[in-house]
């Protein structure tokens, strides 16, 4: 017998399986979205329709779907990136051609009686495909420039489909998780601060090319009293909500800005407002915590993998939650300009809670398959 056969780990069994799946994130998760049904419950009034009852189900039913991903070995992945990635790209082109439009955006797929938005697939298929490039390059050759082309295009190609639709939040977190994988693969960091100086100089172009509300919103958060009653009204009334919350909140279903309908949006973007205003600052710091823990088992389980893939891979989808959580709550208190990013298993949306969950699916995974082996693909 060969000393590779020797040296290689013996295949995981079932029930060794389920041992290793990290309850405690998955029940760190379910608390996340039990202050969503609470959050969406008060939304609507006191009311489990139209929000909080479709959560809790697709919560149930996006666990069952995190479960059996874990569950999957992640040479399935590996394998399946790149198709993942090219059907997201499909999904995203349809959306420009076909696509409902709402609220001024092009951004859902009807498909019978589901509506789906690509743009949050899109995510995930990005860190996969990523993920799976890195793990087939010698470190050396990830440091390299050329090296550094095809990963671009994989992040550029779903970025400017999005920017199309338009969507700049969605498409500015692709951007950003794109670019954190690369840095954490080992990418050169002079790379990106030209990078970084090629953005800054191409700002007025940008400028020019973008929509007339996206603009106002830019003016907004740099001069909220410009147009409070017009463009700066969902983040004036934000504000409001938020400060007059104060430590311990004004109490559950006492909400005044969200129940009289002050604040736009309460049941997705503005989520976190409607939480905060009912239980407070000392609220606001649970689901932050709790989100905190997440991100901690997420580093904790990329640094655990044996394989470079898995490693990728949990850095990828911490970064992604990172970002998810950090932008919806920068944007309601008025930190970042108004882009529409939901926050994570608290807000409405079917989409982006199965993607959100699929890749905490690969996450868990990670762990379950931490001493694979896998081979060296790109």
């Amino acid at each position: 017998m060969s000393s590779t056969a020797l040296d290689a780990p013996a295949p995981v069994g079932f029930a060794e399986r389920i041992w290793r799946i990290n309850w405690g994130l998955a029940l760190v998760l379910t608390a996340i979205a039990g202050v969503g049904v609470l959050a969406l419950y008060s939304a609507a009034g006191g009311r489990f329709e139209p929000w909080a009852s479709r959560h809790a189900v697709r919560y149930g039913a996006a666990f069952i779907l995190m479960l059996t991903v874990a569950l999957i070995h992640p040479k399935v992945w590996l394998a399946m990136a790149w198709p993942i990635y090219i059907v997201s790209l499909a999904l995203l082109v349809a959306v420009d051609l076909i696509g409902k439009i709402g609220m001024g955006a092009q951004r859902w797929l009807v498909i019978g009686p589901m509506q789906i938005q690509p743009s949050e697939i899109a995510k995930v298929a990005v860190i996969l495909v990523l993920a799976r490039y890195y793990h087939g390059l010698r470190k050396e050759q990830a440091s390299q420039f050329l090296y550094t082309l095809p990963p671009l295009l994989v992040i550029l190609a779903p970025v400017a489909l999005v920017m199309v639709q338009p969507d700049l939040g969605t498409a500015m977190m692709v951007l950003m998780a794109g670019g954190a994988l690369l840095f954490v693969a080992g990418v050169r960091l002079w790379m990106f601060l030209v990078a970084a100086a090629g953005a800054v100089a191409s700002l007025p172009i940008a400028w020019s090319f973008m929509h007339e509300y996206q603009r106002k919103r830019v003016l907004t958060f740099l001069d909220p009293d410009r147009d409070p009653l017009g463009a700066g009204y969902h983040i004036t009334q934000s504000k409001i909500a938020i400060g007059s919350g104060g430590l311990f909140g004004k109490g559950f279903l006492k909400g005044t800005q969200s129940s009289l309908n002050f604040l736009p949006e309460k049941q997705t973007d503005f989520i976190f407002t409607t939480f905060v205003e009912e239980w407070g600052m000392v609220g606001a710091f649970v689901l932050l915590a709790l989100f905190a823990l997440v991100l901690v088992w997420g580093f904790s389980i990329a640094f655990r993998s044996q394989h470079h893939f898995g490693r990728l891979l949990a850095l990828g989808v911490t970064a992604m939650m990172f970002l998810y959580v950090f932008i919806n709550s920068a944007m309601v208190m008025g930190l970042l300009p108004v882009v529409g990013v939901p926050l994570p298993l608290v807000s409405n949306g079917g989409t982006a809670m199965v993607s959100v969950m699929f890749a905490c699916g690969l996450l868990i995974g990670v762990n379950v398959y931490r001493d694979a082996q896998l081979p060296r693909t790109r």
